[in-house]
């Protein structure tokens, strides 16, 4: 059956590395923003179409051989300098017959998108088209970070499906997503005006 699943995932799952600073990036943003503190999520997608399953994700670049993974971009971690050297890259993975990382810890998820198969290939063919921007640096000034999240706000909106009804479990956000349609929507305008 057809259909464009997103799974909600723990910041930090399976590592506890990652989960330990999340917890510290949001108890320090929550006191600068004079806010309670949230559980932080990572998102992800799993499409699903005849000829077989795809997964949608942005990660680390584990070596050197991302065809395996289906990876269809990659960009710099922190700066754009430290992005020479692979433990500061990103992969962007369209990976058919590929798994999500610790899907059994995923909350209220999968979320059903869609199951239209035009929109479902669209998710696949718009993915190529990411922008490879800094992760962890606001570039194009939307008031966030470019993150994974971002990442899968910008695939669902530029697929055509509507990423603004989409909110992390209760209790819980996900920095970056905002980021991700802001640079969409930007992308839009630019090509409206260039058509213009």
């Amino acid at each position: 059956m057809t259909r464009v699943d997103l799974f909600w995932l723990p910041l930090g799952a399976g590592g506890h590395s990652v989960r330990v600073n999340g917890r510290i990036y949001e108890a320090i943003a929550a006191r600068l923003q004079g806010r309670r503190r949230y559980d932080l999520y990572h998102a992800a997608l799993e499409i699903h179409l005849p000829e077989g399953q795809f997964v949608i994700e942005q990660a680390p670049v584990p070596d050197l051989q991302g065809e395996e993974r289906g990876v269809v971009v990659d960009g710099p971690v922190g700066s754009r300098w430290a992005g020479r050297f692979r433990i500061f890259r990103y992969e962007i993975r369209v990976w058919r017959g590929g798994q999500i990382p610790d899907i059994a810890e995923a909350v209220d998820s999968p979320r059903r998108l869609t199951g239209d198969e035009g929109l479902a290939r669209r998710v696949l063919e718009v993915v190529r088209d990411v922008p490879s921007l800094v992760w962890g640096r606001d570039e194009m000034a939307t008031g966030e970070m470019w993150n994974s999240n971002s990442v899968i706000a910008w695939v669902i909106a530029r697929s055509g499906l509507d990423a603004r009804t989409v909110e992390p479990p209760a209790n819980g956000r996900a920095p970056g997503w905002k980021a991700g349609l802001a640079v969409a929507e930007q992308m839009s305008l630019g090509e409206a005006k260039g058509r213009v």
